[in-house]
């Protein structure tokens, strides 16, 4: 079982911000994380690549529609359950590229898992473009000290290099949508696989 530096259990969380079923599954998994008692690692990283290598152009739920239609129904059923805002963006999928860059310059920070709930907010309840410089420093305004610096230092060709590698590392172990969810060599695919992927972490 993987630990923590702290000696916790631990999950990774591989979140991409155009994902539907990301949504939910960010807004909540903090507060599962801690009530289990499991350490969260949060991995954000790109599904265009991912999906280039399984031979699609688009997101699967544009590319068939029975299943679009299905997947936004449900999604709006899983919010209501959650107690979730929900808004159908008018764009799908957002570019999330800069967002999740941000959000690669920001793990080592605070405010980190704040913002991503908050670019999910925007994207999936406030039908915001998240690929907008201004939104995503309006967003970080709320939940980062010094959101200039943290937005410039996602320029960078460090963080752009992280999130390749980030983008890599997800290919390499056979991530093949998101939310995905890893305790170990074990992955769990789906919002609806959390407290599976949390019993399997606790678990003696």
């Amino acid at each position: 079982m993987p630990l923590s530096s702290s000696g916790a259990r631990t999950i990774q969380f591989w979140f991409e911000f155009g994902s539907t079923y990301s949504y939910p599954a960010a807004m909540r998994i903090e507060r599962a994380a801690g009530k289990a008692g499991v350490a969260l690692l949060w991995k954000p990283f790109l599904l265009g690549p991912i999906f280039r290598g399984q031979g699609w152009s688009d997101s699967p739920f544009n590319l068939y529609p029975a299943k679009g239609r299905y997947m936004w129904r449900d999604l709006e059923r899983i919010c209501e359950r959650e107690g979730l805002a929900f808004r159908r963006p008018t764009q799908f999928p957002r570019n999330g590229l800069l967002a999740a860059r941000v959000a690669v310059a920001g793990l080592a920070e605070s405010w980190c898992p704040a913002f991503i709930r908050e670019v999910y907010r925007a994207n999936f309840a406030e039908d915001r473009d998240i690929a907008d410089p201004q939104v995503l420093a309006d967003l970080l305004g709320r939940v980062c000290p010094a959101p200039r610096p943290a937005l410039e230092r996602a320029s960078s060709e460090k963080v752009k290099q992280r999130l390749r590698a980030h983008g890599d590392e997800a290919a390499a172990l056979g991530i093949f949508g998101a939310p995905s969810f890893l305790v170990g060599p074990e992955l769990f695919w789906g919002n609806d696989r959390l407290e599976e992927a949390l019993a399997w972490a606790a678990a003696p």
